[in-house]
């Protein structure tokens, strides 16, 4: 029996997005239940972190689900779930961009991806520096890629309460995708998704033009472990 309301939970959440932003409801640590409840909804895109629970999410639910892996993900397991995600968000670098895309031709599929930026102060996020991402572009080896579509850029902000920082921190993920997409990405339509935000910090996400945010525990409750 579910003792949490999801379903309360979740439209709370989707009436307080502004139109064209996108919801990646975050499920890893959730039971399928909680997931099945959100799809009865109307949800459909859903963030996994952990390749295993992702795997057994995939098979047992509702194959029209888009699956975002939102996590790092090491490219030793790219093979595992490049057969059906729908999205890696969390590109970190060029070895895991020409895995993933080695991995989707041998499945005849294009993976959408998203290049992730390291602006938190934390040195325990992930991502490219500003250099290192315009380094990636500028290289152009992404270019040949025909399995891969870079979609846009992902950030996370530092885990502090000072907002002014946070917003800092997403504004120059949106000034950077403003260059990078003027530089590289101007008739590409497919460039279009700035995903930061998450439960704590997403209204100030929206604020700084975020696209897309993933939200877990405000629609699920705490995580189940």
């Amino acid at each position: 029996m579910m003792d949490y309301d999801v379903k309360g939970h979740l439209h709370q959440v989707l009436d307080s997005l502004p139109q064209g932003v996108r919801l990646v409801a975050i499920s890893k640590y959730h039971p399928n239940e909680y997931i099945e409840a959100a799809y009865e909804e109307g949800q459909r895109v859903f963030g996994e972190s952990h390749e295993q629970e992702l795997r057994q999410k995939h098979e047992s639910l509702p194959k029209d689900i888009e699956w975002h892996f939102i996590g790092h993900l090491q490219t030793n397991k790219v093979k595992y779930i490049a057969p059906y995600v729908s999205m890696v968000e969390a590109v970190d670098s060029l070895r895991l961009l020409k895995e993933i895309n080695r991995q989707a031709e041998r499945c005849g599929r294009v993976i959408k991806v998203l290049l992730e930026l390291h602006i938190a102060e934390e040195s325990t996020k992930y991502g490219l520096t500003l250099d290192a991402c315009r380094e990636l572009l500028e290289g152009g080896d992404w270019r040949e890629m025909r399995h891969i579509q870079i979609c846009g850029l992902m950030m996370m902000a530092s885990f502090v309460d000072d907002q002014d920082q946070i917003r800092r921190e997403m504004q120059t993920a949106r000034d950077f995708f403003d260059e990078v997409k003027q530089k590289y990405f101007v008739s590409d339509e497919a460039f279009c998704e700035r995903s930061w935000g998450m439960s704590d910090d997403f209204p100030i996400a929206l604020e700084t033009g975020s696209t897309m945010v993933r939200i877990g525990t405000t629609i699920f409750g705490p995580r189940v472990y």
